[in-house]
């Protein structure tokens, strides 16, 4: 099954085969050996690769928000292509970027008045040791940014805003 996710800004295309809790899913060209053993409300253990994870899972209007340790991700899914994708509004519509999680500013790798493509980076957040990028989820011009270097923010903080 294939669709498209939407993560912090960032459009992924994903295609997911198999049953019975064992997948090989693959993430933008990449593969990933995924086993998922549901234990009931909301609650799973995820092995990607290997390596084991902990996830509660709450089911929301165009996909799921993900629970890891102690980060939150909001994850949007659709088909390829469809005109409404989550995370992609109509052509004309800013698009707001949130901090998916807390976390640190890393680096801001735009200014505003720049124009950007869809999927270019805009922002690095770090959170549990990781670099996020967030990408503009649309081509446009960014009209103004929420944060600088060195800050901290909150889940839901405003990143950037795409016109």
């Amino acid at each position: 099954m294939e669709f498209e996710a939407t993560v912090a800004g960032r459009v992924c295309g994903v295609d997911v085969r198999g049953r019975d809790g064992r997948y090989a899913v693959v993430v933008d060209g990449r593969r990933h050996e995924v086993d998922w053993r549901d234990h009931g409300n909301a609650f799973a253990t995820l092995i990607l690769d290997g390596s084991r994870f902990e996830v509660g899972l709450a089911r929301k209007p165009n996909g799921y928000t993900v629970v890891l340790a102690d980060v939150s991700l909001d994850v949007d899914l659709a088909r390829p292509g469809a005109a409404s994708a989550p995370g992609r509004p109509p052509s004309g519509a800013a698009a707001r970027l949130d901090a998916p999680m807390p976390g640190r500013i890393v680096r801001v790798l735009v200014s505003v008045g720049d124009e950007v493509a869809a999927g270019q980076a805009l922002v690095v957040v770090e959170a549990m040791k990781m670099e996020n990028e967030i990408r503009s989820p649309r081509p446009g011009r960014v009209s103004s940014l929420g944060v600088r270097e060195g800050e901290a923010v909150e889940t839901g903080a405003l990143l950037a805003v795409v016109e």
